[in-house]
């Protein structure tokens, strides 16, 4: 199954095209621009049924990234665990076949990582302490996980895009910063995948220059 376009460079090779449903979102922005976030909820809610379908919003990081909605996508996973095992993945490194554990783990391990440090027996087993911690994570939960996360976090940040590198770099700024964050900002976060984090502290920065 081919999961990432970058994979996939013979168009008569029989596989699974898993990337392609993007395309039938897409569309559907341009069917209902005006209602197309409501229906895109509505198309994730019953793909997510199916094995291929929750396969599929798992790996393909739709905003939003919250915890919230992070935690189904995982579950949705491990309902089809079993059958989803039995194939080969292509993701996003060129000619390497990856297991479904290889495949979850490079695409959401992140997850495992905030919301289940302590380990755990097997990878399956992390991935549902670590859902079921997400859909029922409060805000203040959220806020420690990120926390937690941070140092591994920050040390992704390009600090040449940086205007105020000695505030947005410091972790002790972070809690005082996500209390002034409002809902909508703050779910952009909540799940603590590590692009969104990085995405809001280079948001930070540049609102720093306007102060």
């Amino acid at each position: 199954m081919f999961t990432h376009n970058v994979v996939d460079f013979q168009d008569e090779f029989p596989a699974w095209r898993l990337y392609m449903l993007s395309e039938v979102i897409m569309s559907m922005c341009e069917v209902d621009a005006k209602n197309h976030r409501h229906l895109s909820h509505l198309y994730e809610t019953t793909f997510r049924e199916t094995a291929w379908g929750a396969l599929y919003f798992a790996l393909s990081g739709h905003a939003p990234e919250s915890a919230e909605r992070v935690a189904p996508r995982i579950q949705a996973v491990l309902r089809f665990w079993d059958s989803l095992q039995h194939g080969r993945y292509l993701h996003k490194k060129l000619n390497t076949f990856m297991s479904l554990e290889e495949l979850m783990t490079a695409a959401c391990g992140w997850a495992m990582d905030a919301w289940c440090p302590e380990g755990g027996a097997s990878v399956p087993s992390r991935f549902r302490v670590a859902a079921e911690r997400m859909a029922n994570a409060t805000r203040e939960d959220c806020v420690e996980a990120i926390l937690r996360q941070l140092p591994r976090i920050l040390a992704f940040a390009d600090r040449n895009k940086l205007n105020h590198p000695e505030v947005v770099m410091d972790s002790t700024t972070w809690r005082e910063h996500l209390a002034t964050l409002d809902a909508t900002e703050f779910e952009r976060i909540s799940g603590v995948r590590p692009g969104a984090v990085l995405g809001s502290l280079y948001r930070w920065d540049r609102q720093l220059d306007v102060q």
